[in-house]
């Protein structure tokens, strides 16, 4: 990826890598799906909040990627930029800070989140043990951010699948 220049303005990769370490998140949610034959959704996302003064510089991030959504979230009145294909995520996002490494502690975070985005990728999330291993990965990331569940509650779930 290059520089991208928008109406006179210039975005650099490795400002977008700073960026990230100040206002992104890699994230990874979990939701409870009886139709789903191991009975728990697994959701990787990357994104970047920030404050709706600064939409055109998130729609310049998005442009920079060439994937993802832009959306107002009413909670924190931001926009953000929000990334949930696992092709994306995989062939996009996270090539980018292999290349542009994180210098902050959401280093740590990024790789339990690559490592969870092939993992997914090669449907792994769909295999009880993987998904354990998953979560225990993803639970390793964002440690002050809100879950719906609890670690301890979805390994008791996944225990209640059918071996």
């Amino acid at each position: 990826m290059e520089n991208l220049q928008r109406g006179g303005n210039m975005i650099h990769p490795w400002y977008v890598t700073g960026l990230t370490d100040g206002e992104g998140c890699f994230s990874v949610s979990f939701n409870r799906r009886a139709k789903l034959t191991i009975g728990i959704e697994t959701r990787p996302s990357f994104s970047i909040s920030l404050s709706k003064r600064d939409y055109e510089l998130v729609q310049m991030i998005r442009d920079f990627f060439g994937c993802g959504a832009i959306r107002f979230s009413r909670n924190d009145r931001t926009y953000k930029f929000e990334v949930r294909s696992i092709k994306e995520l995989r062939n996009t996002i996270v090539p980018h800070f292999k290349e542009y490494p994180l210098a902050g502690i959401k280093q740590m975070d990024f790789s339990a989140f690559e490592e969870i985005c092939e993992l997914v990728y090669n449907n792994h999330h769909l295999n009880r043990d993987y998904l354990a291993k998953i979560i225990k990965l993803a639970y390793r990331m964002n440690p002050s951010g809100k879950r719906k569940y609890k670690q301890e509650e979805l390994l008791r779930m996944l225990d209640e699948v059918k071996r």
